[in-house]
């Protein structure tokens, strides 16, 4: 399973975030786009127009289980994706910024 650790994040990175509607809406890093594990396999489309044609997709959840599943479809479709390791707990472990779905503070759900 490829995967990131947090610290290696850069700004700029493109974020796939596969929480649930209540998970995202508590906080998210702010720029990743938001496509629910539950809804992944109908929304897809929304990944291949939004990803950069070049660049890697960095998946996260809570804890990396979840993400972990979306890694490895995606590997498996021919996408350059890792699992970043330890989500958003991790993510906000560090002291990377978490908003919630009106842009201020959020938490981790």
């Amino acid at each position: 399973m490829p995967t990131v650790e947090v610290a290696d994040l850069k700004d700029g990175d493109f974020l796939l975030d596969v929480r649930e509607d209540d998970e995202w809406r508590a906080g998210h890093a702010a720029g990743a786009l938001h496509i629910p594990l539950s809804e992944f396999v109908a929304r897809y489309g929304e990944l291949t127009e939004a990803a950069p044609q070049d660049g890697r997709v960095h998946v996260i959840c809570r804890s990396g289980g979840r993400s972990a599943q979306v890694t490895m479809y995606l590997v498996q479709q021919g996408i350059d994706a890792v699992n970043v390791d330890g989500g958003m707990q991790e993510w906000a472990a560090a002291g990377r910024p978490v908003v919630d779905d009106k842009g201020g503070d959020g938490f981790v759900l």
